[in-house]
């Protein structure tokens, strides 16, 4: 018993010098330590005043302003959607004019996606690989919409990558058979074939229902046929 108290107070002593030592640090280092969480108050302060009186406004006049843009992007008029009509903005515009927004965001990818439909696939990449998002379905469709633009550049490896990456970002009934298809085409295009039949099969066993799914008895005789 003797023995354990005298660790108890052993163990006291030294959480005393601690404590001891951290008071006179913080003595002898108060106005530096009153300097430094003042500018964390202030630049907390500022970054929400920042984000209410100043994004928040801009994001909702980047959103009324991109309807327009969003209008012609629907209707495949992408040269409008992309440059404007010269009284409403297009998504180049709303990227310069909001740049720190989320519809500015938002807009390198129909931008990204516009410049796919007309054919100008290097800036469509430019764009497209700007643009950020966590969202479940734009993510895949973004990813895969690089992967289009890497194939008509003749760049079938890095196709294959982004339409690997597509399928596999969300598991999901909408993209992932788009893209495992896009995939499946390309390996059986480059004789891949065991591989290419391997994801036919996937298809075929996990969305039966999905376009894909419904056609793929065809692509997965031709591969067997192709193997012997």
């Amino acid at each position: 018993m003797a023995k354990k108290k005298a660790q108890q107070d052993d163990n006291l002593q030294e959480l005393e010098s601690a404590l001891t030592k951290t008071e006179r640090f913080i003595e002898e280092n108060q106005k530096p330590i009153t300097y430094a969480v003042g500018a964390v108050i202030i630049l907390v302060v500022a970054y929400l005043s920042f984000s209410k009186f100043y994004l928040q406004p801009r994001q909702e006049e980047a959103q009324s302003q991109m309807f327009m843009a969003e209008s012609y992007f629907e209707k495949d008029s992408f040269n409008l959607a992309i440059n404007g009509d010269g009284n409403y903005l297009g998504f180049l515009d709303i990227i310069d004019d909001y740049g720190m927004t989320k519809s500015a965001n938002l807009a390198k990818y129909y931008t990204g996606i516009s410049y796919l439909h007309l054919g100008q696939y290097e800036d469509a990449l430019g764009y497209l690989n700007d643009f950020e998002t966590k969202d479940l379905l734009l993510g895949p469709i973004a990813e895969g919409a690089k992967g289009d633009a890497k194939l008509e550049l003749g760049n079938t490896d890095e196709a294959l990558k982004h339409y690997k990456k597509a399928y596999s970002m969300n598991d999901n009934e909408l993209t992932s058979p788009i893209y495992m298809m896009k995939a499946a085409n390309l390996l059986e295009s480059m004789d891949e074939l065991e591989d290419a039949l391997a994801l036919y099969k996937e298809i075929k066993q996990k969305y039966p229902d999905s376009t894909e799914g419904r056609n793929i008895e065809k692509y997965i005789s031709r591969v067997e046929i192709k193997l012997g």
